[in-house]
């Protein structure tokens, strides 16, 4: 085997022109340890008592960060492919897992260290915190969405079900960008940006379903003899 031969297998292409070792590709295992390192460093920083007066406030809202920040990267995929950027489809799946594990180890700090799996201190709050449930509503819909993210699924689901069942990801990500907005106390600029690029990747999901058939029928028209 030559040496140019080893390093195609070693790595692949990127959208960008650009080469990468095959074990950060799509899907593989080193792609979901990077995705998961700033999770990994947040516990260290609570474990080893570095984040300031109310760690476990922090936590939860750092690992809550991240998976509204996976979400909008998700949903930026299609808009950035369509405006002639890189298509980065095959990372899709990838992203939205990490968006639900961040968003599970969300809830799971506030259930297990927050509330100490307290019911009816858990229903106290959900009561009498409304972007509680509105957080809570946004992990919920997730969970069917990471279940089914898979060949197996798409098969048993079928092509179109599949993609109808996944577009909940849109309310999804609305409701977490709701929930970081009502959680804060203050008006820092930060919630209402993520609210913001949510709502521009709302709008153009809109757009580009409107306009579908007319680029569906310019398709037929390029590819008739």
């Amino acid at each position: 085997m030559t040496v140019a031969r080893s390093a195609q297998l070693g790595s692949r292409a990127s959208p960008f022109g650009l080469t990468w070792p095959a074990w950060l590709g799509p899907g593989s295992y080193g792609l979901y340890a990077l995705g998961l390192v700033p999770a990994v460093w947040t516990f260290t920083l609570a474990v080893t008592d570095q984040l300031g007066a109310d760690p476990l406030k922090v936590l939860e809202r750092s690992l809550g960060l991240w998976a509204l920040r996976f979400l909008v990267l998700g949903l930026a995929i299609t808009p950035l492919r369509r405006l002639g950027g890189p298509s980065l489809v095959r990372f899709r799946r990838t992203v939205g897992l990490l968006a639900f594990f961040y968003a599970l180890f969300h809830v799971t700090v506030y259930l297990l260290l927050d509330q100490q799996l307290d019911i009816a201190l858990i229903w106290k709050d959900l009561v009498k915190r409304p972007y509680i449930t509105v957080g809570l509503l946004s992990f919920l819909i997730l969970v069917p969405l990471a279940v089914t993210s898979n060949t197996t699924m798409i098969k048993r689901l079928g092509g179109a079900a599949w993609q109808k069942l996944h577009r909940w990801v849109y309310l999804a990500a609305a409701a977490a960008a709701v929930h970081f907005i009502m959680l804060v106390k203050a008006w820092p600029a930060e919630p209402f940006v993520y609210a913001a690029i949510v709502a521009a990747l709302l709008c153009f999901r809109a757009w580009d379903r409107l306009r579908k058939p007319a680029r569906t029928r310019n398709e037929k028209v390029r590819t008739s003899p």
